[in-house]
């Protein structure tokens, strides 16, 4: 027979762990020996392993004290065991957070756009363009993510084909120019001409808010006055 000291040692508990037990009714009292110290026996250290091992997992100890026995115990055990492993792969995604903040690595977009927004560089787009990208893909993706897929599909397609690459470089490229340059009038001729062939008047990504193409807007014109007037010459040809 075990003292409450012995038993809380072999379990690894404290022996006011088991006291508590005791007062939650989670494991009955043992009856005193002639000293008047309990004494335990195998079933007590049975009872206070479960006990243990179901507080460890997350268990409530209300719940504990009411799993009940046979097919009833073995059921609350695998759904236990369930939300265990929902529990885990919850921390393992978040391990996996930590690991790619801590690398300064953090995945905000899909691996697809990731790898597109590294090849602009090699395609002749400035660092400002490549940066700018980002963070509007970012806007769009945290959005309407659906529509994210068919925005991006729309734009790496279009910069497959070399004449609209081109009219891209070109709208990078002139981030830097007055915002009176005649060169802009004759660039926004081309870029409605070019949207006209490629979708009539269906635009891509019409079904989102009409709010988040001018938001996307906005942030491309307030990093070049050039491209703002290059915005306003296109809305006028549009419109």
């Amino acid at each position: 027979m075990l003292t409450i000291g012995q038993l809380a040692k072999y379990v690894g508990v404290s022996t006011k762990t088991i006291r508590v037990y005791h007062a939650k009714g989670l494991l009955p009292e043992p009856e005193r020996d002639a000293s008047g110290y309990r004494r335990y026996g195998a079933e007590a250290v049975v009872d206070l392993i479960r006990i243990r091992t179901l507080a460890e997992a997350g268990v409530p100890l209300a719940r504990i004290r009411n799993l009940g026995a046979g097919q009833e115990f073995a059921a609350a055990l695998q759904q236990i065991d369930d939300d265990l492993t929902d529990r885990i792969r919850g921390l393992e995604a978040t391990q996996a957070r930590l690991r790619e903040l801590a690398s300064g690595d953090v995945q905000l977009l899909p691996a697809e756009v990731d790898v597109h927004l590294r090849g602009l560089a090699e395609l002749g787009f400035s660092e400002q363009w490549v940066a700018m990208e980002r963070d509007l893909w970012i806007i769009v993706f945290a959005t309407y993510p659906e529509t994210g897929d068919e925005l991006f599909r729309d734009q790496a397609g279009a910069l497959a084909e070399p004449a609209l690459r081109e009219l891209y470089l070109e709208y990078d490229r002139a981030r830097d120019l007055h915002p009176d340059d005649p060169t802009l009038v004759e660039l926004a001729d081309r870029i409605v001409a070019a949207s006209i062939e490629r979708y009539g008047t269906d635009l891509p990504g019409q079904a989102i808010d009409p709010n988040l193409p001018q938001l996307l807007q906005n942030t491309v014109n307030a990093s070049s006055p050039a491209w703002q007037r290059l915005d306003q010459l296109i809305r006028r040809r549009l419109g």
